[in-house]
């Protein structure tokens, strides 16, 4: 008898009764880059009417293209499986607002069905996040507490509770719940990265590893959850591993070049021989240049055009002139010079190498600490010894000194990306041997 491998799901005839069918048709798409490519070009060659429009929908949303999946599904009719993927779809683009009625009615169809509901509360939840955190933690645990017992001890339910923990500040509880989730439901997505995030905040490495890991070994990939992976692992001395992290993102997305920066700085910490103060110089220099556009304070239209420009960090854009930028539609005079104010203040022009950039950093930085080299506040930032990771957050805020930390509170800091409270607890001791504090949230 001849052996013959197992077909794969098949977009154009396989049996759809279930999103939960959906995720395991993924899996099994994702498995190797031959049924990846093979699915690619079936989902491609569907048309975009009927049933023909409707898997091809579904097929997108396999493939992870979310807005073009979302696109086709909108028109695809109202079957259930269509419209719980579209509002997932809405949800993975960050368009909260576009999937609430959709799983409103969705639950009021199926009042017993878990993840309708739970769509409902989270998307109610980002809408509410988005204005007033502490307001949208309050709403979410009052709603949780009139559903049904059967909800709120769901995978979805409990999920949920853990969201709402987590947005009130209270990680170690919220990881429980999150615990709790995972019990139910192990491939739960954002339950595994909102696992991961809470436990690094509340000093669980290996709760957070664990939870990364998992998370990154799912196939499509979670970008988030890699870079987050790589961080913490860098900081863990694990630096091999991390840069295998970046290397995965920087393969898929070459254009990223903030990943590729931190790739380059894994890959040196990988070097057994290397001057470190020189290393820790190099990288609070080039961490300036790391800062994302969307951190300053930018007019909508000059935003909007550097967004159009892929100009994502302050690296990218001191790489341009003037003239480039004028040529650009819509930005006039008025956002070059929004521009050239952030750049000033940073010790930058529009149109230096990156090499200049650097040294003009630098040239700033000492300027600003032979004011008073004596005076503590203008010690630089590598002066605090502090780990990768806490290090990394507070020059990402433009830290070059002491004195510029202690213009950030707490809270501002704790809202970072992957600093929690052991980060915290770590940069007040080193504040605290100076006999300084951060900023108070009202001061």
């Amino acid at each position: 008898m001849t052996a013959t491998l197992e077909t794969p799901f098949d977009i154009t005839t396989s049996p759809i009764p279930s999103f939960g069918a959906l995720q395991t048709a993924r899996a099994e798409v994702w498995a190797n880059r031959h049924t990846l490519e093979s699915f690619h070009k079936r989902v491609a060659a569907l048309g975009t009417g009927g049933e023909e429009g409707r898997r091809k929908g579904l097929g997108l949303w396999i493939l992870a293209e979310y807005a073009e999946a979302a696109a086709i599904l909108d028109k695809a009719g109202d079957d259930i499986v269509s419209a719980f993927t579209l509002a997932r779809c809405h949800m993975s683009l960050g368009n909260p607002a576009e999937a609430l009625p959709i799983f409103e009615r969705l639950s009021k169809q199926y009042p017993d069905e878990p993840k309708p509901r739970g769509g409902v509360l989270e998307a109610r939840l980002e809408l509410e996040a988005s204005k007033d955190e502490a307001a949208a933690a309050a709403n979410l645990s009052a709603a949780l507490a009139k559903a049904p017992e059967s909800f709120r001890e769901s995978a979805e339910g409990r999920y949920l509770a853990g969201r709402a923990l987590e947005l009130a500040r209270d990680y170690e509880a919220a990881v429980e719940r999150y615990e709790a989730c995972r019990e139910l439901d192990p491939g739960h997505r954002a339950n595994l990265f909102r696992l991961a995030w809470c436990a690094e905040r509340s000093g669980q490495d290996d709760i957070a590893l664990d939870g990364y890991w998992t998370l990154v070994r799912m196939v499509p990939a979670d970008k988030a959850a890699l870079v987050n992976l790589g961080i913490l692992l860098e900081d863990l001395g694990r630096d091999q591993d991390a840069a295998a992290c970046y290397d995965t993102i920087t393969r898929h997305d070459a254009t990223d070049a903030r990943i590729r920066l931190f790739l380059g700085d894994a890959i040196s910490g990988m070097s057994m021989y290397y001057d470190e103060d020189m290393e820790r110089k190099e990288d609070r220099l080039n961490q300036i240049l790391r800062i994302p556009i969307t951190d300053f304070e930018l007019s909508v239209r000059a935003r909007n055009c550097l967004n159009k420009m892929n100009i994502l960090v302050l690296g990218d854009l001191v790489k341009l002139t003037e003239q480039e930028l004028l040529s650009y539609k819509n930005f006039g005079e008025t956002s070059l010079n929004e521009i050239k104010e952030i750049l000033g203040s940073k010790g930058l022009r529009l149109g230096m190498a990156r090499e200049e950039a650097v040294r003009s950093i630098e040239a700033t930085r000492r300027k600003t600490v032979t004011a008073d080299p004596s005076d503590v506040l203008n010690k630089p930032v590598s002066d605090l010894e502090l780990s990768i990771r806490a290090r990394r957050t507070v020059e990402t805020l433009g830290c070059l000194t002491v004195g510029d930390i202690l213009q950030h509170s707490e809270e501002e800091l704790l809202g970072m990306p992957n600093f929690g409270q052991t980060s915290l607890a770590e940069l007040k001791q080193k504040l605290g041997e100076l006999s300084l504090k951060l900023k108070t949230k009202n001061g």
